[in-house]
């Protein structure tokens, strides 16, 4: 009797009340049924929509070509430079600066392993080394954003340059201006205004990073990272964000959306084409398209697209995967994680505007 009473009492009372889930559900049903009868074809529309905006993606560049085995080999590389002590290399020269700052020195190394590898082999080395060196969580979000500032991937800087060759332009002063010198800017203005929590840390205070494992166990243990990372961690992100890219392409409304973006690409000095490519699609391929479309693309408006292509871009990357890859590796939440990055992408953007504006003058034909 009193399990009978117990029973009751754990029946919620209050079941006639409508929860706001129950009313978007019902409207969900409703809509549905509308629709397969005045549009019955319309559902199986918007799923081809989404799997035709997806497939490209996942399979054709993931999956069956370069760029899927790019992220495994960027993983391999990345471990076997972590063994070799680059790491400890990188800090011993960073530490002098960054101590200027009060800034641990370990907010640089995702960049490093994002310029040499890709960013989510960088993600997935530079989380756990930041966690050793005991940096806060301002630190870890200060290492986001200055990872941001960098090339997501070694292909991508490569034909960056050969894209400037094609155009003149003097790549010497860009590089150092675009790549090298925000290691060092963005953490300084990062750390005396959004991210205050920073701390002085001194070269005896941090462990040493390189790892004693044996040279073979790296190369298989991080051929396997490097796969389980690509299907388990890339590929999942990817997808979802192109399920949302396809629901508004069937919505009607993502017209709009590049349209007003090659505007305002257009109005901050990057060529527009290429710079959609870069934030929707993929970097490397935005810089091969600058060197194939010589005759057509304005030179004024190359440094703005190259600054912006050399970047933790595609836009999916800093919502998707940079988000999932953290959150595993580092202490900080997914939602951390894609403010940091967003912080780092507005600097970016920002670079490329200012870089296009004022130093394309003294580069082009230089």
């Amino acid at each position: 009797m009193a399990d009978e009473e117990k029973s009751d009492s754990e029946v919620p009372q209050n079941r006639s009340k409508w929860h706001l889930y129950e009313i978007i559900g019902v409207s969900i049903v409703i809509i549905s049924l509308v629709l397969l009868f005045f549009a019955p074809d319309s559902l199986s529309k918007l799923f081809d929509t989404i799997i035709k905006e997806v497939k490209p993606v996942v399979v054709d560049t993931f999956l069956t070509s370069e760029v899927g085995i790019a992220v495994i080999v960027s993983v391999i590389v990345g471990r076997v430079l972590e063994r070799l002590g680059f790491t400890d290399g990188l800090i011993r020269l960073i530490v002098p600066i960054l101590q200027l700052f009060k800034v641990n020195p370990a907010v640089v190394i995702p960049s490093a392993y994002n310029i040499l590898g890709d960013i989510n082999a960088a993600g997935k080395i530079a989380g756990p080394i930041l966690v050793k060196a005991k940096a806060t969580k301002a630190e870890q979000k200060i290492a986001v954003a200055t990872m941001i500032q960098s090339p997501q991937s070694f292909a991508t800087f490569v034909l960056g340059l050969i894209a400037l060759s094609v155009f003149g332009i003097n790549a010497f002063p860009l590089i150092i201006l675009s790549i090298f010198a925000p290691l060092i800017v963005v953490p300084f203005l990062l750390s005396k205004t959004i991210y205050r929590d920073t701390k002085k840390v001194t070269l005896n205070e941090l462990p040493r990073f390189t790892p004693k494992t044996t040279f073979l166990n790296t190369i298989f243990s991080s051929a396997k990272e490097g796969t389980s990372l690509l299907l388990l961690v890339i590929i999942p992100a990817v997808t979802v964000v192109f399920i949302l890219i396809g629901i508004l392409k069937f919505s009607g409304v993502w017209a709009p959306i590049e349209g007003s973006m090659a505007s305002l690409f257009t109005i901050l000095s990057i060529e527009p084409d290429t710079g959609i490519v870069s934030f929707l699609v993929a970097p490397t391929l935005a810089v091969a398209q600058m060197a194939e479309l010589a005759a057509t693309i304005d030179p004024a408006l190359i440094v703005g697209g190259f600054v912006l292509a050399n970047s933790g871009l595609p836009i999916y990357v800093i919502v998707g995967q940079t988000p999932a890859i953290w959150a595993e590796a580092s202490d900080l939440h997914e939602k951390e994680v894609i403010y940091a990055a967003l912080v780092g992408m507005i600097i970016r953007i920002a670079t490329a505007c200012l870089l296009g504006y004022f130093l394309t003058p003294f580069l082009v034909g230089a």
